[in-house]
């Protein structure tokens, strides 16, 4: 990973007074930061400043952040970066539009500076510990190689969003073993997001319709499973 110094924060809320307490909390751990005021100016500074971390609001004028997170997702040099959502709104479907998208966590306003910092760490020590894992998997007629997030399908390439891509490969690395929702929250999300386990079956129907429905199995009342075969 990166020095904390040289990576760069992107802050999108409409309150001034959230955007101030956590630039002055950001920079002073060592991280460079931009910040924005709602979803449109927010993507366009993006795309300029290719922020390792999106701290991203769902309500704010203009456009929100749900459709903000969607068009972020869609810039290629950002795919991969790290999208926190803070939001005031507690209701599932807010929750599970977010993850959707393509959040990586979901944290509720009042901010707490000191706990948000421990998740963007969290975050970061999770992908240094994906990064050691073996690069590339061959199933098939699909290669998955993690070292570019890409997957190879008889020939043809295709790019899923970061989770997405996370999920496959995590079940593609242990074939024919049956993991409940909760496990797959557990490795693709981490202990330290509450993810909601609709959020799973969202991503899993995702992943089928880019790879195929021979792949990944439904076991009634249990979970998933990787066919090999």
């Amino acid at each position: 990973m990166a020095e904390r110094k040289n990576l760069k924060v992107l802050v999108v809320d409409d309150e001034q007074d959230i955007i101030e307490i956590l630039t002055y909390n950001l920079r002073k751990e060592g991280y460079e930061v931009a910040t924005a005021t709602d979803g449109v100016e927010a993507v366009k500074i993006a795309s300029r400043f290719l922020p390792d971390v999106i701290l991203l609001d769902i309500m704010m004028p203009n456009q929100d952040g749900v459709e903000t997170c969607r068009q972020i997702r869609e810039i290629e040099e950002l795919q991969h970066a790290f999208i926190v959502f803070l939001t005031a709104r507690s209701e599932e479907y807010s929750e599970v539009a977010a993850f959707e998208v393509g959040a990586d966590d979901y944290i509720n306003k009042p901010i707490k500076p000191r706990a948000l910092l421990s998740r963007i760490a969290a975050l970061f020590r999770r992908e240094i510990k994906k990064e050691q894992e073996v690069s590339k998997i061959s199933v098939r007629d699909l290669v998955i190689d993690r070292s570019s997030y890409t997957i190879n399908k008889a020939g043809t390439t295709l790019v899923l969003p970061k989770k997405e891509f996370e999920l496959l490969y995590f079940l593609a690395k242990n074939p024919n073993i049956v993991f409940s929702r909760d496990d797959l929250l557990q490795n693709i999300w981490g202990s330290d997001v509450y993810v909601l386990a609709r959020t799973v079956d969202v991503h899993i129907r995702k992943v089928r319709e880019k790879i195929g429905d021979d792949y990944i199995t439904t076991v009634k009342g249990v979970g998933y499973k990787f066919e090999q075969n």
